[in-house]
């Protein structure tokens, strides 16, 4: 059956305008972000297939290949859908903006990146840019995946700094395996930026490797 063939009052967007959000069903809210079908398969019946494939406690780690291999479900739908579920990710987020709070802690960008970093299954590298008062400037991404010395470049790092007239900068990276120990790369990266800050004049407050509950700090353990 083609969605214009269902009755008007049980189309998806009718019932959410008429009865309110929360009587859709699952396949009913996927159905609204697709918004259209496929040859031979309405868009709520594209919904089910999805479910089919991820349980619904299962969507927040859809991506794109999987998603692709599903019949029906070109780049712009997984795209659509991947995007959606991210804004539910980052929406759900159990912490404020950085922006402006005054960092005097390890643990206090522990709290915040924790939540953050919990579910992502690739190493993410951010930098948190701070002033003279130790306040945030901005927080960054600056890479995404398996990290090393040769892909985190200083340049980039400070590159911002610069940008932002930062006077120091804690730099902030996930262990998707849970174990906080250092890595040779992790070392490597650490003293490198430490000597460029010095040269540059913009200090490396600290680096903080995020695992399963628990955290390294370069500054606390004597690193920096």
């Amino acid at each position: 059956m083609k969605i214009k063939e269902i009755p008007i009052n049980e189309r998806p967007i009718e019932k959410l305008i008429n009865n309110g959000v929360e009587t859709l069903s699952n396949e009913e809210l996927i159905a609204i972000i697709l918004k259209t079908g496929t040859n031979g398969k309405n868009v709520k019946d594209l919904s089910l297939e999805i479910l089919k494939n991820y349980d619904i406690h299962n969507l927040k780690n859809i991506n794109l290949e999987n998603l692709l291999k599903i019949k029906g479900i070109g780049y712009n739908k997984a795209a659509t859908l991947i995007a959606a579920v991210e804004l539910s990710k980052r929406m759900n987020i159990d912490c404020d903006s950085l922006y402006n709070k005054k960092l005097t802690s390890s643990d206090l960008v522990f709290n915040y990146y924790k939540d953050r970093l919990k579910d992502k299954k690739q190493e993410c590298f951010y930098c948190i840019y701070l002033d003279s008062n130790k306040k945030v400037l901005r927080d960054k991404l600056l890479f995404l995946g398996t990290l090393n010395y040769s892909m985190v470049h200083p340049r980039e790092v400070f590159k911002e700094a610069y940008m932002l007239s930062a006077n120091s900068i804690i730099c902030v990276h996930n262990h998707p395996s849970g174990d906080v120990t250092p890595s040779k790369s992790d070392l490597k990266l650490t003293n490198s930026l430490i000597s460029a800050g010095m040269i540059l004049g913009i200090k490396i407050d600290d680096h903080i490797i995020i695992g399963k509950d628990k955290y390294y700090s370069f500054f606390e353990n004597g690193d920096i």
